[in-house]
């Protein structure tokens, strides 16, 4: 899978950190101070958004009265203590960024998520030095499935999209990576059970966890 790779550009929530069930309960706590309840599609419908594009969803189809500086502010806080205390990272991922490392492979991230969130997650996990480069939603890119990160990402790092491994969990986030260029490798997560198949076909390759890579 590494073969003929320079550069691997990671996803986090769902790929590198188990959290993606966090976001639904942040959901329903903030919506219920506004006496909404959680619509059902609501997470499918916002999945791949950055950061900012989820705040000005939730402003324009729930008529948030909050600024939209002051959304995102508020699920930074009520998520921050999670990134802190609660978040592990996926089985293996320790170990495969070693196996990067040796190998001269350099290492990204491109996320979503907000870049105080990030930092988080990487302190928490002692991570700060770990990639090269750090896209995420707080840079004013496209969320996924646009390729905008991805390409980005490469751009920073100096490398050609065909020579970049993108590890991705959702649908949104592997065609971002297939339309950047570059080869995708899904990873399994509960979050995502349901379009298993579709992760399957739309990727170049498929893991279980991280232990597989090394174990190969």
């Amino acid at each position: 899978m590494l073969k003929d790779i320079d550069a691997v550009i990671f996803d986090v929530d769902g790929t590198i950190a188990d959290s993606m069930w966090m976001w639904k309960q942040i959901d329903i706590d903030y919506l219920e101070k506004f006496g909404i309840p959680l619509p059902e599609n609501l997470q499918k419908n916002i999945e791949g958004m950055s950061f900012r594009e989820t705040a000005h969803y939730f402003k324009e189809h729930f008529s948030i009265p909050d600024s939209i500086e002051t959304m995102m502010a508020d699920w930074n806080e009520m998520a921050a203590h999670k990134y802190r205390y609660e978040i592990p990272l996926k089985k293996g991922v320790l170990d495969f960024l070693d196996k990067c490392k040796e190998k001269g492979i350099l290492l990204g991230i491109a996320t979503s998520n907000s870049v105080e969130l990030l930092n988080c997650l990487l302190k928490a996990h002692k991570l700060e030095d770990t990639f090269h480069v750090i896209i995420t939603g707080s840079d004013g890119l496209r969320g996924k499935p646009a390729p905008d990160m991805y390409l980005e990402a490469a751009k920073r790092l100096s490398v050609e999209v065909s020579k970049c491994l993108v590890f991705e969990d959702i649908i949104p986030g592997i065609l971002a990576g297939k339309r950047a260029g570059m080869k995708v490798c899904a990873i399994d997560d509960v979050y995502s059970k349901d379009v298993l198949l579709e992760k399957k076909k739309e990727a170049d390759f498929f893991i279980e966890s991280f232990e597989d890579i090394l174990e190969a």
